[in-house]
């Protein structure tokens, strides 16, 4: 499938055309290209930095080794946040408020704003380069005037507070990085990979923060690890007292998403909580 598909991108075409053509001749140039496409998949590139782009949530981003590959489980994280989104604006009666932290390629902002067109969607990241690519998807998606692009260490570049919060935060352990498939360990920003020795580092300090920037009635969503579900939710139990906590399978049968939700608001946060008010 992989060689089908860097030979469609040398020639521009389709993988039904390619095997409707099966004759078909490489011009020297292309045969050039193809090669040096070979070249670098055969040390174990990803597929998508070659092509630079990737499929996700039905639409194609443009990755590069500035961010992390999208995944189809976070397709899940998605899917549930779209659905907690549209039942909030009709409880509330506005569209609610979101924000995508640790947003990389920007792909899971860029879904939530297309599948809510009404919803303020903020893509914070700490990486200016993540952020540059982010740019980028949001202009080719054509939703740069919804999607808002900030830049700061997970909550602290966000200008008021939300009603929801979703985040795929690294949650891989440091220790084994090295021992994942070439096409994630040598590739891949290693910024984007770490969870700190526990690999629950940067979702630990998220929950430490969010009371603070979630709206009374706000729902957060993270994605985890496999294996790493009833960790997070005890964590969030801790953080976040009187909380409902929930997790969602993937397609794989693992437990993907912890939706966190209040039973009684987290906090009382106004309107007008802006970067003068926020907390430290």
């Amino acid at each position: 499938m992989e060689a089908d598909l860097l030979l469609c991108y040398v020639l521009g075409t389709t993988r039904l055309s390619l095997h409707l053509e099966p004759d078909r001749s490489l011009t020297e140039g292309q045969y050039r290209t193809l090669t040096a496409f070979v070249e670098r998949r055969s040390v174990r590139e990803p597929l998508a930095y070659i092509l630079g782009e990737c499929e996700f949530y039905g639409m194609s981003f443009h990755v590069d080794q500035r961010v992390l590959i999208p995944r189809p489980e976070t397709e899940t994280l998605v899917e549930k946040a779209v659905e907690v989104a549209r039942a909030l604006a009709v409880r509330q009666g506005h569209p609610p408020v979101i924000a995508d932290v640790g947003t990389g390629s920007g792909c899971i902002a860029i879904a939530l704003a297309v599948q809510c067109p009404e919803s303020r969607v903020f893509a914070a990241d700490v990486s200016m380069d993540a952020l540059e690519v982010a740019g980028v998807n949001c202009r080719k998606h054509g939703v740069e005037a919804r999607v808002e692009i900030v830049h700061g260490d997970l909550l602290q570049a966000l200008p008021c507070a939300v009603d929801i919060m979703v985040a795929n935060l690294p949650y891989i352990q440091r220790g084994e990085i090295s021992h994942l498939a070439p096409e994630v360990s040598r590739f891949e920003p290693f910024l984007a990979l770490d969870g700190g020795d526990s690999g629950l580092e940067h979702v630990s300090r998220l929950l430490a923060q969010s009371a603070s920037w979630l709206r009374p009635r706000g729902t957060m969503l993270l994605e985890v690890g496999c294996g790493q579900a009833p960790g997070v939710m005890s964590l969030a139990a801790e953080s976040l007292p009187g909380c409902h906590v929930s997790s969602c399978l993937d397609l794989g049968g693992i437990e993907r998403v912890v939706v966190v939700e209040p039973l009684a608001p987290f906090c009382q946060v106004t309107e007008n909580n802006d970067r003068a008010s926020r907390p430290a």
